[in-house]
């Protein structure tokens, strides 16, 4: 026969040590329960997730998964905490009848890495598209109009007529809005009034 109680005492103990600061003892009667702060590994303080998971002990745990529930989650959205809640499930199905609770918190620590990662990711894909989104706006400046024989002929036919059109005004204005030098001043013909 199993003996639940020394099993669930010596896991306690076990992760005490393994994890000091993270882990909080919050009741030993009638069954354990505690806290873990698990977060990723890797990260800088911008990209940090991070969640508390709480676990609590059934009378027959490891034979039972214990109960469980992840509160204080930060960086992450509810699908991300929905599929650690999956994650919990499935590996505390495939670890039943043996001491479980350091192999759940390193399969929810390697999923938060996968987490960052994934947002790493996101993050400069992100960057990437606004870079090339920046670079064709830049080419799209450089660009003009497909010249073809058709559309230069036009261009042509349509600048000739505004140069025409500026040299007329420019000479009419250089005639009436010249002044005269001193030399146009003497060969003027100077009529006497009397």
């Amino acid at each position: 026969m199993t003996d639940y109680r020394e099993e669930q005492t010596n896991e306690i103990e076990v992760l005490e040590s393994m994890y000091p600061t993270e882990f909080t003892l919050l009741h030993s009667e009638p069954q354990h329960s505690f806290t873990l702060d698990v977060c990723s590994q890797n990260s800088d303080e911008n990209n940090e997730v991070s969640c508390q998971m709480q676990f609590k002990y059934t009378p027959n745990y490891p034979d039972e998964a214990p109960r469980f529930e992840i509160n204080e989650c930060d960086n992450l959205d509810d699908s991300q905490q929905h599929r650690l809640v999956e994650l919990l499930k499935e590996q505390a199905e495939e670890n039943l009848g043996m001491v479980m609770v350091f192999t759940l918190v390193a399969a929810v620590q390697e999923q938060l890495n996968e987490f960052v990662e994934d947002t790493l990711q996101q993050k400069e894909e992100e960057k990437k598209r606004k870079e090339e989104a920046e670079e064709e706006a830049e080419r799209k400046k450089f660009e003009g109009t497909i010249v073809t024989v058709e559309s230069f002929i036009a261009w042509k036919a349509k600048f000739d007529a505004e140069l025409a059109e500026k040299r007329r005004l420019k000479g009419y204005k250089e005639i009436t809005t010249t002044k005269l030098t001193g030399q146009a001043h003497c060969h003027i013909p100077w009529v006497l009034v009397k």
